[in-house]
């Protein structure tokens, strides 16, 4: 079924302020879960929705708690989050990053003690509708096997990049396993085969049973070693940078609660010359001859835009058993 963003939305801010949260907060992370679901992006909007107001009765996330200043290096910053919502901390960092950005050319904020930001590419967006580049990366629990090893011991790290475009900006928005661990499970619920490859079976297998991989809670890295290695980074960049949690301490204590991330900003050169650059690479990438008559090639963030559109005029999609189970939240 669909249903209007604006009626979305409206039933997420009265479940969000029934269970305390702050007018402006309940405000922001409504109209984030609602344009989730609006971008196709349903495993970090409504499907998400009921397990971040769990989160929030089970006092995982601080409903009340602020972002603080650690400490100014100039376009560096280091911020603590508290505990606070994920999606109040991250859309405050990425804004802070722009205004750093806006002074100094390159705007850096690093965050610890944060909780799940939900759809990264959010802030990726958020600094593109700015008019700048955007580059995201947080930490998570240890979901994903490093290439040679078994057991999952890496971070399904997400890795935004945006880039500012007229007629649609270019984002980024990746898991660094072939499948994020929400496109997995969405997969599960319509026991439907993945179409590649995801993760391991049991016995340590290649598989494209989604089920098999949500049991064995090994997801395959994209690129394999490449990805592996990519994972590893990521953590390394967010943990030491903003001098919080490791995928160690969280896996250990079995949450994604207080996790680490970062937030750039890089203001672009001239308008006119940035914008002729994106575009010739853009319409380049797009001459390539499609494998399927039907599916063109799309840049990143094209597909999103699509599905943006469709919702505006036709409504969002929306599963509605979870829906059913939101109203009676």
């Amino acid at each position: 079924m669909r249903i209007s963003v604006e009626e979305l939305k409206a039933e997420f801010k009265r479940v969000l302020l029934q269970i305390g949260l702050r007018q402006e907060n309940a405000e922001l992370c409504a109209l984030v879960f609602a344009e989730n679901s609006r971008d196709g992006v349903y495993t970090h909007g409504l499907n998400r929705f009921a397990k971040f107001v769990k989160s929030v009765k089970a006092g995982e996330i601080k409903q009340d708690s602020v972002p603080t200043l650690v400490r100014s290096m100039g376009a560096l910053e280091q911020w603590d989050g508290n505990f606070g919502p994920g999606i109040v901390n991250a859309r405050f960092c990425m804004g802070h990053a722009i205004t750093l950005a806006g002074q100094n050319g390159i705007g850096c904020v690093a965050l610890k003690n944060t909780n799940h930001w939900m759809r990264g590419g959010t802030y990726g967006w958020q600094a593109a509708e700015a008019g700048f580049v955007g580059i995201c990366i947080t930490n998570a629990v240890a979901t994903t096997v490093p290439w040679g090893g078994t057991t999952a011991t890496l971070g399904n790290n997400p890795l935004v990049i945006s880039v500012p475009r007229q007629g649609g900006h270019v984002v980024l928005d990746m898991a660094i396993s072939q499948y994020s661990v929400g496109k997995v499970l969405q997969y599960k619920s319509y026991n439907q085969e993945l179409e590649h490859f995801g993760g391991y079976n049991g016995d340590g297998n290649l598989t494209k049973d989604a089920h098999a991989i949500a049991e064995s809670k090994r997801l395959l890295p994209a690129g394999f070693w490449k990805g592996s290695g990519l994972a590893l980074m990521l953590d390394l960049l967010v943990s030491v940078l903003s001098e919080g949690r490791s995928v160690k301490h969280m896996t250990e204590e079995n949450t994604e609660a207080g996790v680490s991330q970062l937030f750039i900003a890089i203001k672009p050169g001239n308008e006119e010359q940035v914008s002729a650059i994106v575009n010739e690479i853009i319409d380049f990438t797009k001459t390539s001859q499609p494998a399927k008559p039907d599916e063109p090639v799309l840049y990143p963030g094209e597909n999103t835009l699509k599905t943006r559109v469709k919702s505006l005029d036709e409504g969002v999609w929306v599963d509605e058993k979870i829906w059913e189970e939101v109203k009676g939240l």
